[in-house]
């Protein structure tokens, strides 16, 4: 078939309902233009020839000058990663000028043989395929004889020379790449910090297909097809038979599955995509029989419309998670291009539903529709599939769809410099970050959906889209190709001849109801708005009642302590201020306390989990004044004392002074200035609580501590609550929060060079049109009833997290049955990811009260951090499925925090 044919579905369209007026599109897209402008001459003005933005400090993130965020920065290489990856944006956006300027900066400025390892994954879908994106498009301009004369291929020579950087990737015994290659040393081992690698996700060996073909043939030279190829074909025979699945990671040795989860969300989404992609591309059957296998194998096993949840490869029947990744949002746009278009509707609406009750996709969220990760790093795949589903139904709903995210990213991540990820999205705060797929990706998928044929400089129906949506021509299929690697054919025994019906549907057919779209919406539509039930109340498990309660609890009690210690329960300090609790049940004074201390650690862990819920969510800190307006939010942690800023329909507004003595652990000596005024704070010397009643005294209405602790920063470590003294502090009546030393020097800088400097200290960032209109800052920043906004409210506040008290049992407490609604939130003391609430100031050996964790994100070094080769739990048969062992529960969070920690290193 030739590939043409299923690109027919894109321009097959129908009106359903009310067309927006031609004029009203005609708006969006050119806002769409105003927003791409802003964020690329920021980028250009402030960061080139830094790989990439960092919008809130205004500069450039060159890798080794800035504080390392792990395998993140594997997309990094010292070669201007935003600008490549822009070039085609700007010839779709009809900024010819530009791209020409751009093009000859790439030629004069970019090298590839820097000495630094990085992503092959990355590095082939961002900057080969933004040069052979930004090739394909000279070529086009070129033949327009209006453009680019001057052009000899000088794109196309770059992309050739990084291919032949990447190849060394690919020796391997079967042919997956490794993960990581050195740009001017290659694959070497460890003295070029690369080849000690035995894992990499599906994702990352199979998504070069697209690239590297067309690498070929652009170029004439069949190796890099070759090696992609055989990848491909590596991965199709390592396949589960049973279930037509793959795994998120495999050995790249052996070809053993490393995890045996499988969905279509992070680690193995771009498999799928190119896949289909590559049978539109290169016209080859064999990719899509693949496909459709795995397809019929999805839709079987893993969708669950609107829901798609992983299994295991395995055990299908059996899920895998209680969450879905924010990655698998581009999936109902690839069943359009499959043309099965009811779960695509289905799914989109449910990401739709969930957009507009966090604003944005969470990076990670729960079947119940909570926020499970609450990052949201600009991604596009959501626009990407509302792109696709409008060009198939014709739907002014999409074009809605199109208008909210827009809204959105202007109203809560444009920033003075551009547009900046969003930290947490109950919150509103952000991150200094803009990713280089914000510019490729999001503004090509925005601006497609609102422009009309004749606002296009060219035929997109005449390319195909890659996973960073680099435009590749379809012409590439009749290019010449022949290959000495003796493919592994499908034979026709594998495959299941219904698995084609949906190939190249007649959309006509599939809509002659135009009020079909809407009827498979609004049922999910009410599903999403009546979620986040409330947990049933704790029944205490078994009949005795320890000497101990949980609730009674307090770490600084030496009696507590010694009634601890007689039930074989140690309390640990550890060295970043946390505090773990660890049953020895053989070092109790006997069997009977040993039993009171398992029923404790139960009652800690159910308690802990109920604190979770219950505690104060993070805080944000958003700055007003000149020239910021409001478009700048910094994270900030809670305190469980003051001002409960929830409460306050408008927050506490005022301008920040810094106080003296700094440290604030004695009376405020410069009480004339902080008077009327938010106080900042340094932290340490003394505690939180004292500091507050210092301020508080000297009139301040407000303060900010920030940490000493120098590099700081909430991108690495959560926030805590900060808790009080151990007596009573209902005196303290203003509001107290905390910043890492690198959120608060962003404010001191802001001082520093502005002097007057205003914030709005909230529970979430507020809308800028009703700061300065001078009107009621609404409570939520979610439309819609009061009703619909609590039960927002309720699922933003809420979320997954680990508990700061690491109860963990080394014997009896294994046997030990507990509710799975709290075993969720049991953190591993081993793994040592879930700091505490830090309540003083004063040296560790000083014992403060029962502490909290109050931030629901992982440390993004741990979440980067490759764990040791652990062998993958196999899926148990539970008798009981309301209760599990505290091993299984700890397993299961091991295996949630695993999988957090690839999703950050297969796709960003």
């Amino acid at each position: 078939m030739p590939p043409v044919l299923l690109l027919m579905l894109y321009g097959a369209l129908c009106s359903f309902g009310t067309a927006m007026l031609r004029e009203e599109k005609n708006k969006l897209r050119n806002q769409v233009v105003e927003m791409f402008d802003h964020a690329y001459q920021n980028y250009m003005d402030h960061a080139y020839p830094a790989d990439e933005l960092m919008p809130l400090t205004c500069r450039g993130r060159v890798r080794g000058l800035e504080p390392s965020r792990g395998d993140v920065d594997d997309a990094l290489g010292k070669f201007s990663l935003t600008l490549i990856d822009t070039l085609d944006t700007l010839v779709l956006l009809n900024k010819t000028t530009e791209f020409e300027a751009a093009v000859r900066r790439v030629l004069s400025d970019v090298r590839l043989d820097n000495d630094i390892v990085v992503s092959v994954f990355e590095t082939n879908i961002r900057v080969l395929g933004g040069l052979l994106g930004g090739h394909s498009m000279a070529v086009m301009l070129k033949e327009g004889r209006q453009h680019m004369q001057w052009y000899q291929d000088e794109l196309l020579n770059m992309a050739k020379d990084l291919g032949l950087r990447l190849l060394p990737a690919f020796n391997t015994s079967s042919g997956l790449p490794y993960p990581r290659v050195n740009l001017k040393h290659g694959v070497r081992g460890p003295e070029t910090r690369t080849g000690t690698e035995t894992d990499t996700c599906t994702a990352c060996a199979g998504t070069m297909i697209l690239e590297f073909a067309a690498l070929s043939r652009f170029t004439g030279d069949p190796v890099f097809e070759e090696h992609a190829r055989r990848a491909l074909d590596f991965l199709w025979e390592k396949r589960q038979r049973n279930s037509n699945l793959v795994g998120t990671t495999i050995n790249i040795h052996s070809g053993e599955w490393v995890r045996r989860d499988s969905g279509v969300g992070a680690g193995i989404d771009s498999y799928y995509e190119y896949l289909l992609k590559a049978y539109v591309l290169l016209g080859d059957d064999e990719f899509l029989q693949r496909f459709n296998t795995h397809y019929a194998s999805i839709m079987k096993y893993i969708s669950q419309p609107p829901l798609l949840l992983d299994v295991h490869i395995h055990k299908p029947l059996l899920p895998a998670r209680t969450w879905m990744d924010s990655l698998l949002a581009f999936f109902p746009g690839l069943q359009v291009l499959k043309g099965d278009i009811r779960p695509a509707i289905e799914t989109h609406e449910m990401l739709y539903q969930v957009t507009k009750k966090h604003n944005f996709l969470p990076e990670a969220f729960t079947t119940d529709f909570r926020v499970h990760w609450a990052q949201h790093p600009l991604r596009p795949e959501f626009a990407e599939s509302t792109y696709f589903l409008y060009k198939a139904t014709g739907d002014p709903y999409y074009l809605e769809a199109g208008r909210t995210i827009l809204d959105n990213l202007n109203r809560f991540a444009r920033v003075p410099c551009g547009f900046a990820a969003m930290k947490d999205v109950r919150t509103g705060s952000h991150e200094d970050r803009m990713d280089s797929f914000f510019l490729a990706e999001m503004f090509k998928y925005l601006f497609l959906l609102f422009a009309e044929t004749d606002d296009l400089p060219f035929d997109v129906e005449d390319y195909v889209f890659t996973t960073e949506a680099h435009l590749l021509p379809l012409s590439l299929s009749t290019s010449p190709y022949s290959s000495p690697i003796a493919s592994n054919r499908t034979t026709d025994e594998e495959l299941d001849d219904s698995n084609f019906d949906w190939t190249c549907p007649n959309t006509r057919l599939l809509f002659p109801d135009p009020a079909f779209p809407r009827n498979l919406r609004e049922p999910i539509r009410g599903v999403v708005d009546k979620s986040c039930p409330r947990p049933a109340p704790y029944r205490e498990p078994g009949m005795g009642r320890p000497p101990l309660r949980a609730q009674d609890f307090m770490a600084n009690n030496p009696e507590h302590l010694e009634l601890l210690r007689r039930m074989g329960v140690s309390l640990i300090h550890l060295k970043d201020g946390r505090v773990q609790l660890v049953q020895h049940a053989t070092q109790a004074v006997s069997a009977v306390a040993a039993e009171d201390g398992v029923r404790f650690m139960q009652e800690m862990m159910e308690l802990s989990s109920q604190q979770q819920k219950e505690q104060l969510p993070p805080r944000a800190i958003q700055i007003v004044s000149h020239p910021f307006f409001g478009r700048v939010v910094l994270t900030a942690g809670p305190a469980q004392f003051g001002t409960d800023l929830s409460k306050s329909a408008t927050g506490v507004r005022g301008f920040v002074t810094v106080a003296e003595p700094y440290r604030g652990c004695s009376e405020i000596t410069n009480a004339e200035y902080v008077q009327g005024h938010i106080a900042l704070l340094q932290r340490g010397q003394c505690m939180f609580a004292e500091k507050a009643r210092h301020i508080q005294k000297a009139g301040a209405i407000g303060g900010i501590v920030i940490d000493d602790n120098e590099g700081s920063s909430s991108d690495t470590a959560p926030l805590f609550q900060m808790a009080g003294d151990g007596r009573s502090t209902d005196d303290i009546t203003l509001p107290l929060l905390f910043l890492f030393h690198k959120e608060g020097n962003i404010l001191l800088e802001a001082l520093k060079e502005y002097r007057e400097v205003e914030v709005l200290l909230s529970d979430k960032a507020r809308d800028r049109a009703a700061i300065f209109k001078g009107k009621p800052l609404p409570g939520s920043l979610i439309e819609g009833s009061v009703d619909v906004q609590e039960a927002e409210e309720d699922c933003q506040t809420e979320a997954t997290t680990p508990t700061s008290f690491e109860p963990v049992s080394q014997s009896q407490i294994s046997t030990v049955e507990l509710d799975e609604s709290a075993a969720e939130e049991v953190s591993p003391a081993q793994e040592e990811i879930s700091p505490a609430t830090t309540a003083e100031e004063a040296p560790q050996e000083e014992v403060s009260p029962v502490e909290q964790q109050a931030d629901s994100a992982q440390p993004k070094e741990e979440r980067d951090e490759k764990r040791d080769s652990e062998e993958t739990k196999e899926p148990r048969d539970d008798t009981d499925s309301n209760s599990q062992s505290v091993d299984e529960m700890l397993a299961d969070w091991r295996e949630d925090l695993e999988a957090f920690r690839q999703m950050e290193k297969d796709e960003l």
